[in-house]
């Protein structure tokens, strides 16, 4: 084990770690960076720091978890840090640490304020390491001549998530994403579809970290609440699609899209949104998701096929191996190569 990463989290509503139960009712973000530390530990020494955590250090998976003051710097004196979403902290982790790379690890899209802090992190020679390729392009085209160096690393589907021999109920879609994600919209759109397909339900699991309102639930609309990995993954196994037929909200990477595709399930998406079309195993998920006609067409041809062969396949590259490895490449990158101009004052 050598050289060491630590992730920065300030913005995380409480602590967390990668204990039983520890991730209820937080995002994907947290999700994510619990999974990639815990990837990396077996080569590497892992730390994951939050301005939530109040109590002791915890160990968890090979990563210790522990306290954030950004009055003093990082105890571990890491060769990588890892700042997740706060643009604001990263230039001071890099004035803080010379001697280390200083990455801000972006999930989401980021309000306009953030434009008059890119200037400190070129400054400062932050990168900035996105979670899609379109997620990457569009922060460029946002932040223009000004922007600091800007990559992206996928997030990561585990290597086992495979189909299996579950019936897939051609009756039965899913919607598993928070309500501010287009549900409302979703609904509206299952309403159309039902009226030709009157046999169709929805399931609708909702992690319940925002309450949205949605209008009233249709007709066939199961609500599911919360539910753990591996129950939310059977679903998937047994539902003939995902079911987000909405332009409302554009997905910086979309995990539930990438984890239902690699057990067989497809996706009905906006085509053009956020990442669907580089997410999605195949072009035919993607539609205008606006016109009946095709979200009933799209919707008979997978109905047709079940039973035939599974109705999508997982993306090799999102496999939790192959990005684990594109974060620990990071340290194998020569910080004599990668020139840094700090910043001498705030």
């Amino acid at each position: 084990m050598s050289g060491g990463i630590t992730f920065v989290d300030t913005l995380a509503p409480r602590a967390y770690s990668g204990s039983r139960g520890q991730l209820s009712g937080l995002g994907g973000t947290e999700a994510t960076v619990v999974r990639i530390a815990q990837s990396l530990a077996p080569r590497f020494r892992i730390t994951v720091r939050q301005s939530a955590r109040q109590g002791p250090d915890a160990l968890s998976g090979g990563v210790r978890y522990g306290r954030f003051d950004i009055g003093r710097p990082l105890p571990e004196a890491p060769r990588l840090i890892v700042v997740v979403n706060s643009w604001k902290i990263a230039p001071k982790m890099a004035r803080m640490h010379p001697d280390a790379r200083v990455i801000v690890w972006q999930h989401v899209f980021p309000g306009r304020h953030n434009r008059a802090l890119a200037p400190a992190l070129r400054a400062s020679g932050v990168e900035v390491i996105c979670v899609s390729a379109a997620h990457a392009e569009w922060l460029r085209q946002f932040l223009g001549t000004g922007a600091p160096s800007i990559g992206h690393i996928h997030n990561p589907i585990d290597d086992d998530l495979v189909p299996d021999d579950t019936p897939r109920d051609r009756d039965l879609m899913l919607f598993a994403s928070s309500p501010h994600k287009g549900l409302g919209q979703v609904f509206r759109r299952f309403e159309t579809l039902k009226q030709r397909v009157p046999s169709m339900r929805l399931v609708v699991a909702d992690p319940g970290y925002l309450a949205w309102p949605t209008g009233p639930a249709p007709a066939g609309v199961i609500p599911l609440g919360r539910l753990e990995k591996p129950k939310l993954i059977r679903w998937m196994r047994r539902s003939l699609c995902l079911f987000c037929p909405q332009d409302q909200f554009a997905e910086t990477f979309g995990l539930v899209i990438a984890e239902a595709n690699a057990v067989g399930c497809p996706a009905l998406l906006q085509r053009g949104l956020g990442a669907n079309d580089e997410v999605a195993s195949d072009p035919g998920q993607c539609i205008d998701s606006g016109d009946p006609d095709a979200v009933a067409a799209r919707i008979a041809d997978w109905r047709s096929a079940v039973g035939r062969r599974p109705l999508a396949t997982a993306r090799t590259e999102f496999r939790l191996s192959h990005v684990a490895d594109q974060w620990a490449a990071l340290l194998n990158t020569a910080l004599a190569d990668r020139p840094r101009l700090h910043a001498m004052h705030d």
